[in-house]
């Protein structure tokens, strides 16, 4: 009988950026337990202590945190500088909630940051009359923004490139006047990022309504029970209010989890992964969906899931709202009997990497042929025996942490797996590879 590896996920990154800004927002000291300790999450940190909050560091993964009642402090001759490095969630949902605050603030990265877009979140700060300013090339970061605090009132959002803009309106919306969000554009990207967001503010104790149009009225809606968003037919209307203080813990990662599911599926062992909710709102939870469609033996527990090694086939799946799980699927599908596509992800060109291009480029270096379309790809494993690489091939990352940790499942196949950048994991997951090795020693 094998061995059942077992691992414990590590905390949600999504998930702790939301209650770091939560609690850095808030009125009084909060507690937080189980918060991701990655490169991502320290820009959040230090931008919010640079906006006046305090945060000490009491253990591993726990954190006091003392608010700024509401109102970022900014500059008023220099602009504060709130650096984002790669960090796209910190880049999109600190943009947001600085233009609540008093005073200019500088909002910029690393040089792949600044080629990633953010005009649409911008527009939309515009509207409500915030300044903001492009202090680079427009539509991109990075921008000045000059503030007296959020109005309130209505403004438009699309989510065609990322769901980030409208969670960033969402968590500033308590802090001016009534704000309603109208979602716009031509389709929605990773929905369940939202209903991240709203958990959060329901747990910092804020009011909001989610409506639809429906026979040309609005009507109020659970936002728990919502899979269908449709542009023009949607809106959210955020109360004024605090963010309270209290005590808060962060649920593990499902995204982070993703490697770990797919080395049971395609490894020589079971892999347990310990400290996932079965409930949770991560639209990556799909990941088990996705291997059970392909014909994975999972077991699921409520705060553990074990999968099975399993012979897998090729399937035709809609990922826009998990799109960072594709580079893990794309490389389980090398093992699979049969094509796999993904489709609806065309978003996933303007992440840390272009995230279709990049998983083709490198999967054709183990003799993986990968088709690129417009909004996804399509692989076409030839055998597990065929996924070979030459003595010496280097495997690229592009300095992003998601192609790295996938890249790695290629070792099942008996790759000797070699990455340019394998330190690039810091940005969500520091403690990856020790935690890899429990489930390929």
């Amino acid at each position: 009988m094998s061995k059942v590896r077992e691992v414990e996920a590590p905390p949600s990154k999504s998930v702790s950026h939301r209650m770091v800004i939560g609690a850095a927002l808030g009125v009084g000291e909060s507690r937080l337990a189980n918060v991701l300790e990655s490169d991502d999450l320290k820009r959040t940190m230090d931008i919010m202590q640079a906006c006046g909050a305090r945060i000490e560091r009491l253990g591993e993964g726990l954190y006091a945190i003392s608010g700024v009642a509401g109102t970022p402090a900014g500059g008023f001759e220099e602009p504060v500088s709130c650096y984002v490095a790669e960090s796209g969630t910190t880049c999109r949902l600190i943009t947001a909630v600085l233009a609540a605050g008093l005073g200019r603030f500088r909002v910029h990265g690393a040089p792949r940051m600044h080629e990633r877009p953010i005009g649409d979140l911008v527009m939309a700060l515009r509207m409500l009359n915030v300044g903001v300013e492009w202090d680079g090339k427009t539509g991109y970061p990075p921008i000045i923004i000059d503030t007296n605090g959020m109005p309130g009132g209505e403004v438009n959002i699309g989510m065609d490139e990322s769901s980030q803009y409208l969670s960033g309106l969402l968590l500033a919306g308590p802090l001016g006047k009534t704000l309603t969000i109208n979602v716009t554009g031509n389709k929605v990207v990773s929905w369940p990022y939202v209903g991240l967001t709203l958990k959060a503010m329901e747990d910092f104790g804020h009011r909001f309504r989610v409506e639809m149009l429906e026979d040309e009225a609005w009507v109020e809606k659970d936002w728990r029970t919502i899979r269908n968003v449709v542009p023009g037919k949607t809106r959210f209307v955020v109360k004024p209010g605090i963010y309270h203080a209290g005590d808060y813990k962060v649920e593990g990662d499902w995204s982070n989890a993703s490697y770990f599911l797919g080395a049971g599926a395609i490894g020589p062992d079971p892999v347990r992964i310990s400290g996932l909710r079965s409930d949770s709102l991560q639209g990556d939870r799909a990941m088990l969906r996705i291997l059970q469609d392909m014909g994975a033996k999972v077991e699921v527990e409520a705060d553990a899931v074990t999968v099975h090694p399993s012979k897998l086939r090729g399937i035709t799946v809609d990922m826009g709202d998990c799109p960072d799980i594709v580079p893990t699927v794309a490389v389980v599908a090398a093992f699979a009997e049969g094509p796999t596509t993904v489709t609806n992800v065309a978003h996933l060109r303007i992440k840390e990497c272009d995230r279709l291009a990049g998983p083709a480029a490198q999967l054709a270096k183990a003799g993986v042929r990968v088709e690129v379309h417009d909004d996804g790809l399509t692989v076409h494993p030839a055998g597990r025996e065929s996924i070979q690489a030459a003595a010496g091939t280097v495997f690229e990352t592009y300095g992003d942490h998601r192609m790295a940790m996938s890249l790695a499942l290629l070792g099942f196949a008996g790759v000797a797996v070699e990455l340019d950048d394998p330190k690039c994991v810091g940005k969500s997951f520091p403690g990856f590879w020790r935690k890899w090795a429990r489930v390929t020693a």
